[in-house]
């Protein structure tokens, strides 16, 4: 229908469809009035209103970025009171050629200090938490720019899935982890909330095992927890976040020019993945809501503060 309406006007309509016909799309002229002449119908009518709204939510900054597969974004419409079906979300995307971003490989940044005594594994691989500051893993990564390569370090809450530090920087001292690991501290802190006892658990990078980032974990009563060397299991919910990082932050918004402009965007992207980002591993909440959820069932201390630090 869509070929002869684009041609009709300078073949004719039955000029098309005879030879149409003859190459095997049977279609008489009779048929494509009857089609033109039919009234719309319900569902496509609906679909039509729906398209925009799913469109809206996949592209939007603060709901899926560009990113979300159909679950999230099927969730994301319920949210905004949108009654669809999840068949009707799939079946829509892909007629708008709407897909998910898929992580790709990632780049090996360990490199283990043979000098250095490292705690043992308390994790085994088990990345699961009962309680916020219970389990927090860290990680970096390198994120080249079009000035310089750039390096990002996360530490990240298991329970809630909420990053609860970060930095970025042009070089990659011991200072990029430990500040990371700052703002969590202040983070927390200013929620009121007591980290005693969290289990502190990294790769066998030697900015995690330098003296100066041991102390400050002992200092603040954490237990420190590394995993081997060279094996991506052993801190694969740490490697998972910085894997969505460079998938939904670094490919979709870069290339950057400077460490400044990777560190802006980066302030962006940590907000939403913590305020609006849909986990699925947490029932499809975010990590904000995830948080407060516990406090309001557990009612034994105060309720952390909403939002994330405007600077670090």
């Amino acid at each position: 229908m869509a070929f002869i309406d684009e041609h009709r006007s300078r073949f004719g309509v039955e000029p098309i469809c005879r030879v149409l016909s003859e190459h095997g799309v049977r279609i008489a002229p009779s048929g494509y009035y009857a089609f033109k002449a039919r009234p719309v119908s319900v569902r496509r009518m609906r679909d039509e209103a729906l398209i925009p709204r799913i469109e809206d939510v996949f592209w939007g900054r603060q709901k899926g970025r560009g990113v979300a597969g159909v679950r999230k974004v099927w969730r994301l419409l319920k949210r905004e009171g949108v009654p669809v079906a999840r068949c009707t979300v799939e079946r829509l995307m892909r007629e708008q050629g709407l897909r998910r971003v898929r992580r790709g490989r990632q780049f090996v940044s360990t490199r283990p200090d043979s000098a250095s005594v490292r705690p043992p594994d308390h994790v085994q691989r088990y990345f699961h938490a009962d309680r916020p500051n219970e389990l927090w893993v860290v990680d970096f990564t390198y994120v080249p720019t079009w000035s310089q390569m750039a390096f990002t370090a996360f530490v990240t809450d298991v329970f809630s899935r909420r990053i609860v530090g970060w930095r970025t920087a042009d070089r990659m001292p011991t200072e990029l982890p430990l500040d990371a690991l700052e703002m969590a501290l202040w983070v927390r802190g200013r929620a009121g909330e007591n980290i005693t006892g969290v289990t502190h658990h990294s790769d066998a990078g030697r900015q995690y095992t330098a003296l100066r980032y041991t102390d400050r974990l002992a200092e603040v009563g954490a237990v420190a927890s590394i995993g081997s060397v060279g094996d991506s299991y052993d801190n694969a919910l740490a490697e998972t976040v910085v894997g969505l990082y460079k998938t939904e932050c670094v490919k979709i918004d870069g290339p950057f020019k400077t460490v400044d402009e990777l560190e802006l965007a980066t302030l962006s992207w940590v907000h939403w993945f913590n305020e609006n980002r849909l986990h699925s591993s947490i029932g499809y909440l975010t990590p904000i809501e995830k948080g407060d959820l516990y406090y309001r069932e557990n009612n034994t201390q105060q309720q952390p503060l909403l939002g994330e630090p405007a600077f670090h």
